[in-house]
């Protein structure tokens, strides 16, 4: 960026909405062009942070930034909330691990890495990974004749 090589003293945009996506990457940008030295003006907000006024208006921009992020994290995290109210699975779905009973199977039978990847339509990276992790043990509840339940 030039600014950083000293070889503008002021930037000028017509709009604010030109320069940055949001307000935190407006905010972002214009500190950055405080601490190099750069002046910032915008012609139609009538917005010049090289005077105290604009600097103050500045401010108010970084007020309206961090509002914005805490408005955006309270809905994220209220979306989460509703979402596994309603009984959703969050987070990557499963895809290879779903098949881990049949690629072991398939492997005890002699079948290559590539060719069980190629029949179950998973990757081969996924293939080595089930078979190098143990395989999960199946916990099945029982009655003893003394009426006392364990997990084997």
């Amino acid at each position: 960026m030039s600014a950083w090589r000293r070889e503008i003293d002021v930037v000028v945009v017509w709009r604010l909405d030109r320069w940055g996506r949001s307000v935190t990457d407006l905010l972002t940008t214009l500190q950055e062009l405080e601490h190099l030295g750069v002046g910032f003006v915008s012609l139609t907000e009538a917005l010049d942070l090289t005077t105290p006024a604009g600097r103050a208006m500045a401010g108010l921009l970084a007020v309206f930034a961090a509002f914005e992020r805490e408005i955006l994290g309270e809905r994220v995290r209220a979306g989460l909330a509703h979402a596994r109210l309603n009984g959703k699975r969050l987070g990557r779905p499963l895809t290879a691990g779903l098949h881990a009973d049949q690629v072991r199977k398939l492997r005890r039978s002699g079948l290559s890495k590539s060719e069980i990847a190629r029949r179950l339509n998973i990757g081969r990276t996924s293939v080595r990974r089930i078979l190098a992790a143990p395989p999960k043990k199946k916990w099945l509840r029982t009655q003893s004749a003394s009426g006392v339940r364990s997990l084997r």
